[in-house]
């Protein structure tokens, strides 16, 4: 977290999130109001989050790494803009530290070049559209990072992601493997693109892979920038 999240945090009177977040700062908010949701009521608890602003109270919506990356902050402006102007609640966005920012410090520096942020998730999004995006940055030798990669009902996605960008890089290519960056349980795993699906991937995993010049030296991956050595 940020100093900024954590001052926000603070400063709050009502504090909003999804369950397992909230349970991440649980040590920060005795005394305040809580109101936590589960899964996919992301609606539910943003027009709550609204709702508690338009009544007066200070708000923090706890959303994730950053909650302009895959977050919340969308959704509450949406909300917020529903509302006439003279009654909607100022909203401040308080950047954050990114899955794939953390991910990429604890695997050395995989982004140091162009790279493309792809959510495996087809809950919102339709799995042709992700399988398009997926064949358009292979076909580009962008550094993919996959958000949601796996879940215990979406197996087989991960591997036809796999199967595409082979046709593009060879199966020797970095690919880093984080899960619960900069939470307990943090893990980190350098691999290959030919044989990274046989570890452990699930939905608090972030994976990184390598683009043509991408490399790994001393347990470290590594994408040159391109500065003259």
């Amino acid at each position: 977290m940020s100093g900024r999240a954590l001052q926000a945090i603070a400063a709050a009177e009502t504090i909003v999130g999804y369950d397992t977040y909230l349970g991440l700062i649980r040590d920060l908010l005795p005394g305040k109001k809580i109101i936590g949701t589960g899964m996919t009521q992301e609606i539910d608890r943003c027009q709550a989050a609204v709702e508690e602003a338009m009544a007066g109270r200070q708000v923090a919506v706890v959303s994730s790494g950053d909650p302009g990356v895959y977050g919340m902050a969308g959704l509450v402006l949406e909300l917020v803009l529903q509302y006439p102007p003279a009654v909607q609640p100022a909203v401040t966005i308080v950047p954050g530290i990114s899955a794939i920012a953390a991910a990429a410090a604890l695997l050395g520096a995989p982004v140091m070049h162009d790279f493309a942020v792809i959510s495996l998730s087809d809950l919102l999004t339709p799995w042709d559209t992700i399988v398009k995006r997926v064949e358009m940055a292979a076909a580009g030798d962008f550094v993919i990072a996959l958000y949601n990669p796996k879940s215990s009902r979406r197996v087989s996605q991960i591997e036809q992601v796999r199967e595409i960008i082979l046709k593009h890089r060879p199966a020797s290519t970095p690919v880093g493997i984080v899960h619960s960056a900069s939470r307990p349980g943090e893990s980190v795993v350098l691999a290959d693109l030919g044989t990274f699906t046989s570890g452990h991937i699930d939905m608090f995993s972030l994976v990184i892979i390598g683009n043509s010049r991408t490399y790994t030296a001393a347990g470290r991956m590594i994408t040159p920038r391109g500065y003259s050595l």
